[in-house]
């Protein structure tokens, strides 16, 4: 009330100023008479008229200033009641120029700070995996014929009371592009995997199968006939086909960014609801190199109940089965109760093929994969070849079965047994289908009619095994409670991944990074596309359609462009390990001022330019501040380009005019290059760090580095990191080129190495850019043989063996460097930041696309970069890493002065202006706007209604937000629409799960919505 109050007496005083200036314009008007007394002339009074005319006129001027200053200040007193620093509308309006925000302290509410007080989640009998990597030894003895595990052993009697039920899931796993691309796998295999399903599961009711990539089952189906399609429909109704996942790919859990995963998810589900009305209940994720706990959490929150993991270290593998914990109940970190929870099952052996699946003896269950029966084109590595069941050896080969089964189940708490059957593009043929439903149908048959073995076996969906286990533990058939049988409940993720010896996928967190760095530019101006064409609708709707707008053909365009970003999240695409050409066609599908965010935003702006000699205007006309620097082609030869502060309303677009001709505001760069007499050991990039606020001073060094790979057999590829020793410090054969720039908006360091060219930029504008400093490396490995380089950042904190990387881009995961590991063990993803602290001060790392990051010492962080790799390392791909492109990694390095601990709230916005550095984000009451889209109809053109998902961010309240350029402040997780939709009316709007399957009841006011903090949730919205 205060902070208004003077608002109005600024705008006051500038009301008497205005009037007090009027009364000494017509002071200086001449009212003196002639020395004789007598009246002025007839020509003097014309002079007198034509200056009352013109005070007339700036009468009228003055008086539509005056209105100006009022309905600012009433739009002021309305920003500080509702927590915003600028006024609704087009930032660019006004009749002054809008000048960089002033430093702000921003209004905390106290309920909003007790987040961060909050300790990582941990039921009373849950599992921390934090806990766990300290718990475990990391060893690797021979387990016997389960190499990775134990032997297991049981007695014969102890099904006798409650017999086994076994589910048999049939399943093939199609991706979308490794070896060959897409459309070639879709040609060769994946379509008549799909018409075989359908013809063999109408053979016999019994028969089941699961599918999860709906890319492919989208684009076979748009290839058949109706009398195909409702086949399929009594095969989904019957129970025989499921759809598990149902995400447009089975994505990478590591290098996708949250926006991305929802971005699949959703449009899997949506074309599932539309096409085909189903509802998946369950993931499925057997291939993606480690999991994340992000994936779990948005699975549930689109109204999934359960699902499963494959790949985790073989070491937690091992401690999971010892323990009987390989079910549990997966629970966010930040939780504190069980809202976030879903049931989860990690599969307990090397991998989802058939000889790792039915039991702990890979050589017993390759004898039950019956397509490697004599004569067919693969067999069994053991050499022992699978028999067909015939009644002579039907006995037999039941009791070798089902001590792999019996044995299977000694590692979980039930009775209730699943054993995948499957493996990639399997299927393809008629005759494999009839090789493995019938003869399984027969052990089956036997098993069934023999009680004195008691076990109950038959083909299952994914979702039959879960709903027999929720029953065998009393559970809800959906819901969360223990059970009789209590399941724990764990927090934490499965990275990094290692499936054998110290074979650690952390290479993958950076391969090919040109294509990581480019899936994030796609994914930023698809989602300023897809808000801009929902919010042109609505007012299409509102004001009347023009007949000429292509609002179809538009449709069209952003669905094709959304569903190719979705399929590059697939876990060999942007992961960096397909084969070259296959890696070519991402890409090519790939390539496709508005700020798509719920708050106004203030960023720098650079556009390339023809001259030098140019002025910037904004929609006023009005002239803005503006720099023109040098586009260095190389190390001492330019082009230009123009740099100024532009500013936009939440959802708003702001209009800047560029003109020819000489500017006083417009001013250029100033250059100094150093090289003569300097040499490596002398030239360093940053050295130091001194903060604004109190200019205390940090020491803060970068540097690069070298990694090698592995003289052993199994050397560093695509997916596997082995270095051959620690890094060497990166030594150029020539000394630097060092270009220093001085400007007016930015300055800047470039120095050109050999194979790196290192940009230091400084911004002299307020908020987020302002406060940290940007780094640009860009990379040139082409030339190198098995060479890997990395940033290293080395600094005063004492962070000890303590870091923290996010996990895509959603939330933080505490990270502890372990001497028992090796190092490359360490690594892990780093899809938008990582940061170390102390007790003093947190440093932190925001990054532009997602690679591998380190903290190998105290106080020190490492970012692999890029990677040339000339073998494969034998994980199936049959090539090296030798397409590197010319790659710029954009970072930003940030460092705070620490008070306590959690996640800082601001890193957010200074990664969103990283991965949006055009097109940009918003927040409103610090919620964020993840996605508004419009839906679909049935026929495929955009429908009246739309997507809104909201994100409330948690955040700490222990770090000074001066200066952050945030202009939101803290509302208890409320928001009201009005406010985030300005100028459209909401004709309704209904809470549904993440993809909209699900509708959720509620009771309160539409327009106002509420989220708990780190909360997704999901609108259908319908404006008017």
């Amino acid at each position: 009330m205060k902070l208004s109050r003077q608002f109005t007496v600024f705008g006051i005083a500038i009301f008497c100023v205005v009037v007090f200036s009027l009364y000494l314009m017509l002071d200086h008007i001449d009212h003196s008479k002639n020395p004789n007394g007598e009246r002025i002339q007839n020509g003097q009074l014309g002079i007198l008229q034509d200056k009352i005319d013109h005070l007339e006129r700036l009468l009228a001027e003055n008086n539509e200033i005056i209105a100006n200053i009022r309905d600012s200040v009433i739009n002021l007193r309305e920003t500080v009641k509702d927590g915003k620093m600028f006024p609704e509308g087009n930032m660019s309006q006004g009749n002054v120029e809008l000048l960089p925000p002033a430093p702000a302290l921003l209004p905390i509410h106290s309920e909003d700070c007790q987040f961060a007080a909050q300790t990582y989640s941990k039921a009373a009998d849950g599992v921390q995996m934090l806990d766990v990597y300290d718990l475990l030894s990391f060893d690797n003895p021979d387990g016997g014929v389960w190499k990775q595990g134990f032997d297991i052993s049981y007695q014969d009697n102890e099904w006798d009371n409650e017999p086994l039920q076994v589910f048999v899931v049939p399943h093939s796993h199609n991706d979308p592009g490794w070896l060959k691309t897409f459309d070639d796998y879709y040609r060769d295999q994946t379509q008549h995997i799909l018409n075989n399903m359908v013809v063999k599961l109408h053979e016999d009711s019994r028969r089941k199968m699961i599918w999860s990539e709906i890319s492919y089952f989208s684009k076979w189906w748009d290839s058949i006939d109706e009398q195909k399609r409702d086949a399929v429909r009594r095969l989904i109704e019957s129970g025989q086909l499921e759809v598990a996942t149902g995400g447009w790919v089975m994505p990478d859990e590591a290098s996708s960014h949250y926006f991305a995963l929802i971005d699949q998810l959703v449009e899997g589900h949506q074309w599932l609801e539309i096409n085909l009305g189903v509802k998946p209940k369950t993931g499925w994720a057997v291939d993606p190199f480690g999991h994340t706990p992000t994936h779990a959490y948005l699975l549930r929150q689109a109204g999934l109940s359960n699902m499963l993991i494959q790949r985790v270290h073989y070491s937690v593998k091992k401690h999971f089965a010892s323990q009987k914990t390989l079910e549990f109940f997966w629970r966010q970190n930040w939780d504190q109760d069980s809202s976030s929870d879903i049931l989860c099952h990690m599969m307990p052996f090397y991998s989802y093929d058939v000889p790792h699946t039915c039991g702990p003896d890979p050589k017993i269950c390759c004898q039950f994969d019956f397509k490697r029966l004599p004569g067919g084109r693969i067999s069994c590595p053991w050499r022992i070849p699978p028999q067909a069941i015939t009644d002579n050896n039907i006995q037999e080969r039941v009791q070798t079965l089902l001590d792999q089964y019996r044995k299977k189940s000694k590692l979980f708490r039930t009775n209730v047994l699943l054993a995948p059957l499957g493996d990639d593009f399997r299927y393809a043929e008629a005759v494999e289908w009839d090789q493995q439903f019938e003869n399984y149908q027969k052990l089956f048959d036997y098993m069934n009619s023999h009680p004195e073995l008691h076990v109950q076996a038959q083909f299952g969906t994914i979702s039959d095994y879960f709903e027999a286990l929720r029953k065998s533990t009393g559970m809800d058939p959906v819901g969360m409670n223990v059970g009789q049988l209590a399941l724990p409940v764990l927090s934490g993720d499965f990275f990094t991944y290692a499936d054998r010896d110290d074979h650690y996928w952390s290479g993958y967190f950076t391969s090919r990074p040109f294509y990581k760095r480019l899936d994030r530019v796609l994914e930023s101006h698809l989602r300023a596309a897809e808000v801009l064409y929902s919010l042109t609708l609505a007012n299409i709707q509102k004001y009347g359609q023009p007949s000429d707008y292509p609002a179809v053909d538009n449709y069209k365009l952003l669905t094709e462009a959304r569903r190719n970003l979705g399929l590059f999240q697939h876990h060999d695409a942007i992961t960096g390990t397909g084969k070259d050409w296959v890696v070519v066609d991402y890409g090519t599908r790939l390539l496709v001022v508005y700020n798509p965010t719920e708050q106004a935003r203030t960023s720098m702006v650079t556009v390339y330019v023809t001259t030098p000699k140019v002025r910037v205007l904004n929609a006023l006309g009005h002239v803005v501040r503006a720099q023109v620097s040098a586009v260095w082609n190389d190390a001492s030869h330019a082009a230009t380009d123009l740099s100024f502060v532009a500013q936009a309303a939440p959802l708003g677009l702001s209009v800047y005019q560029l003109m020819e001709g000489m500017e006083p505001r417009t001013e250029a760069a100033k250059y100094m290059f150093l090289q003569d007499g300097m040499t490596p050991e002398n030239i360093s990039c940053l050295q130091k760090m001194r903060l604004k606020e109190d200019d205390a001073e940090f020491l803060v060094k970068v540097e690069f580095v070298w990694y090698g790979t592995t003289s052993n057999k199994d050397k560093s590829g695509a997916y596997l990191f082995l270095p051959d020793k620690e890094a060497t410090i990166y030594s150029p054969s020539q000394p630097p080129v060092v270009r220093v720039t001085k400007g007016l908006l930015f300055s800047e360091v470039t120095t050109t190495f050999t194979q790196i060219t290192h940009t230091l930029r400084l911004y002299n504008i307020h908020g987020v850019e302002g406060q940290s400093v940007e780094l640009c490396n860009t990379v040139d490995i082409r030339g190198e043989i098995n060479h890997e380089i990395a940033m290293r950042i080395t600094s005063d904190l004492n962070s000890k063996d303590r870091f923290f990387t996010d996990l895509n881009g959603y939330q933080v995961q505490p990270r502890k460097t372990m001497a028992k590991l090796p190092l490359q063990a360490n690594f892990y993803p780093m899809t938008s930041m990582v940061y170390l602290q102390d007790s003093s001060a947190r440093l932190s790392l925001l990054t532009a696309q997602s690679l591998g990051a380190a903290s190998l010492k105290s106080g020190q962080l490492e970012v692999i970069m890029d990677r040339r790799l000339n073998q494969d390392d034998n994980r199936g791909l049959g090539q090296g890493v030798l397409d590197n492109k010319i790659t710029a990694n954009s970072f930003r390095l940030l460092l705070e002065k620490r008070m306590s601990g959690f996640l800082e709230f601001w890193k957010f916005p200074a990664e969103t202006h990283l991965r949006h550095k055009k097109v940009t984000y918003a927040h409103q009451g610090c919620i964020h706007l993840i996605k508004k889209n419009t839906l679909k109809t049935e026929g495929g053109g955009p429908s009246e209604q739309a997507a809104l998902i909201l994100h409330r961010k948690g955040f700490d309240c222990g770090f000074s937000n001066r200066n952050t350029g945030l202009l939101c402040s803290t509302t208890r997780g409320k928001i009201r629409l009005e406010k985030l939709l300005t100028d459209l009316k909401v004709k309704s709007i209904t809470p549904v799960s993440l993809s909209l399957m699900h509708t959720h009841n509620s009771d309160a006011d539409p327009q106002e919505i509420s989220l708990k903090p780190m909360e997704i949730r999901t609108y259908r919205l319908q404006l008017s």
